[in-house]
């Protein structure tokens, strides 16, 4: 749990990670925000969206955060508060390049430094990008992933790699559920902030859009890609699959004959030319003979 605040000039940046109620309640005591933003930071998994009210506009944001032990991605949601004189911030976990970003405002002199921004669109433009930015190292890590996958699936079908074709099967397809509905919802968030901000500002956002257009098309070739190794390295275990069973059909063959003239002759009846010298030896021959023929046929069979 971290709570940390910037004041600059007029501008006040609440940052909150894995705060409880009480503490969320501390911070926004001050504010007139409507109940319903406000229970929406205490409940999990909230639909991407943004809410425009006369004094504030209230975001919720997705991002992805790995967890290293399960190998699997979790959901980071972002619960904003914006205004002309304020930006609030709550996250469920630790993000170092938000970090990043807290301390680089924290550090720079803005009076002395003209050039430098220091509005709440600006930290909102950054704070996304700077998320969407670590997704493109993501997507990397994701093709890299793929691609030993693929090399792998020809040399191996143990149940190792079914659970790791799978995990990445689950990670590609919640990175893509979670970044596709919030294209519409940068697209009203640009529309808003244009709104309360006067000046340009619609070339930044539409450079957020831009990126996660970008990302969720390469997710959609990702999901394409991991759908083919799994099609891959079930046509390589179907492959061994009939390999093996073809084998224990031949061998099942052979062995037919056997069992049939060993059935006959293991009953305690009497049977013609039990009692001949040489019987023994043509019922070996005819045995012999019968598994050639049928070793031949099961082979043209498997050539044809």
């Amino acid at each position: 749990m971290k709570i940390r605040k910037l004041e600059v000039k007029w501008i006040t940046w609440i940052d909150g990670v894995g705060l409880n109620k009480k503490k969320i309640f501390e911070i926004v005591k001050d504010y007139d925000f409507h109940e319903l933003d406000i229970e929406a930071c205490f409940e999990d998994n909230q639909r991407a969206r943004v809410d425009n009210y006369d004094d504030y506009i209230f975001l919720i944001l997705k991002f992805p955060k790995y967890n290293a032990s399960l190998g699997v991605y979790e959901l980071n949601e972002f619960n904003i508060f914006l205004w002309r004189n304020f930006i609030i911030t709550f996250r469920d976990h630790p993000a170092r390049h938000i970090d990043m970003l807290f301390e680089k405002y924290k550090k720079q002199d803005v009076e002395d430094n003209a050039k430098f921004r220091f509005t709440s669109w600006y930290i909102l433009y950054e704070l996304i990008q700077s998320m969407l930015e670590k997704m493109f190292k993501v997507l990397d890590n994701n093709a890299k992933d793929l691609k030993n996958l693929e090399k792998i699936v020809f040399k191996n079908s143990s149940s190792s790699l079914v659970q790791k074709i799978m995990i990445k099967k689950r990670n590609i397809m919640f990175l893509k559920h979670m970044f596709k509905p919030q294209i519409a919802v940068l697209k009203l968030i640009e529309m808003h902030i244009n709104k309360m901000f006067k000046w340009e500002i619609e070339v930044y956002f539409e450079d957020l859009e831009d990126k996660i257009e970008y990302i969720t098309n390469y997710l959609d070739i990702y999901e394409e890609n991991i759908l083919y190794i799994e099609d891959a390295f079930q046509t390589m275990v179907d492959i061994k699959t009939n390999t093996v069973m073809k084998i224990l059909t031949i061998f099942s063959t052979l062995l037919l004959p056997l069992t049939l003239i060993t059935s006959f002759y293991g009953m305690n009846v009497t049977l013609p030319y039990q009692t001949h010298p040489y019987f023994v030896y043509w019922l070996m021959l005819f045995s012999l003979i019968t598994m050639i023929i049928a070793f031949i046929r099961a082979v043209w069979k498997r050539k044809i």
